[in-house]
């Protein structure tokens, strides 16, 4: 006999008029978000496949009355897209490399080793979390600039090594693993260094995971930092060139602006789509204490 998982509101109370009526509200809503999430999306994509002069009609219309797919090709060979989208990945690789090694001994310290101080050194982190981002961008430009890591991708990853809310939840998801895993590497002479290549990580892969998206995303989305720290063409990262190259263009038609942005919008919402059951796992699995 195959049984159904029971959700928050089962077939018995649908039964019930006042919580079927909450039921049906509660899916309204539902849509109503779907739908204001789906909308600017669709207009990117059907703005890209229209002619110019249907872009800027009014009234406007939603769906093309022409399919231009050469508008893709044209918005293709505009800038080189591959360049830039190579130093986005590169961007988040050098990133993922420092939340893994920077982020992940630190917070794998602070979980398993005996630090002084532990407790004072987590709470100065979380209060960090209340401090605006904004606050620091100069502080951060000037460090980096003293350093002369300026126009290079070491000033990028460099910052990906401090992030406060990344060591916690890395933090609470090493302090819900087994004790006695560590006690017993121990007791055979592994080093704290071979805990937490061989015990810590490969344990950990889910919550690694659930960061790497969100380091992606970062990454494909952040257009303002590396256009202040980065000067030369080839090495602006993909939002940071659809902004000066783009969004700044004064004759670039508006079908082709669409069908860029159409090329750079809809491969993270695939990768999210794919991966957002690792967001959630991941997000749980660094919230609860095993």
């Amino acid at each position: 006999m195959k049984t159904h998982e029971r959700g928050i509101v089962s077939n018995y109370d649908l039964k019930v008029p006042s919580k079927r009526i909450v039921y049906y509200l509660m899916l309204l809503c539902v849509l109503l978000m779907v739908c204001t999430m789906l909308y600017p999306m669709f207009v990117i994509l059907f703005n890209g496949l229209k002619l110019n002069t249907e872009v800027n009609a009014f009234p406007p219309t939603f769906v093309p009355t022409e399919f231009h797919f050469e508008n893709y090709k044209k918005a293709w060979s505009y800038i080189d897209l591959p360049m830039f989208a190579r130093n986005t990945l590169f961007i988040f690789a050098g990133n993922m490399v420092m939340t893994v090694f920077v982020v992940g001994f630190a917070s794998f310290s602070l979980s398993r080793l005996n630090v002084p101080y532990k407790n004072v050194i987590q709470y100065f982190f979380l209060f960090t979390l209340f401090i605006p981002p904004t606050t620091y961008i100069i502080p951060n430009f000037l460090n980096l600039r003293d350093l002369g890591l300026m126009n290079s991708f070491f000033a990028l990853w460099l910052p990906a090594g401090a992030n406060a809310f990344f060591l916690l939840l890395l933090k609470t998801f090493f302090d819900g693993i087994n004790m006695e895993m560590f006690e017993s590497g121990r007791i055979d002479g592994a080093s704290e260094l071979r805990l937490f290549l061989q015990i810590a990580f490969p344990l950990s892969i889910p919550i690694f995971a659930t960061l790497a998206i969100f380091v992606f995303s970062t990454a494909w989305n952040d257009w303002y930092w590396p256009s202040l720290i980065l000067s030369s063409n080839d090495r602006y990262p993909l939002a940071t060139a659809i902004y000066k190259y783009v969004f700044n263009a004064r004759r670039l038609d508006l079908n082709l602006r669409f069908a860029i942005l159409t090329m750079i919008t809809f491969p993270p919402v695939i990768v999210f789509l794919f991966f957002q059951k690792y967001i959630v796992r991941g997000l749980y699995m660094g919230g609860v204490k095993g």
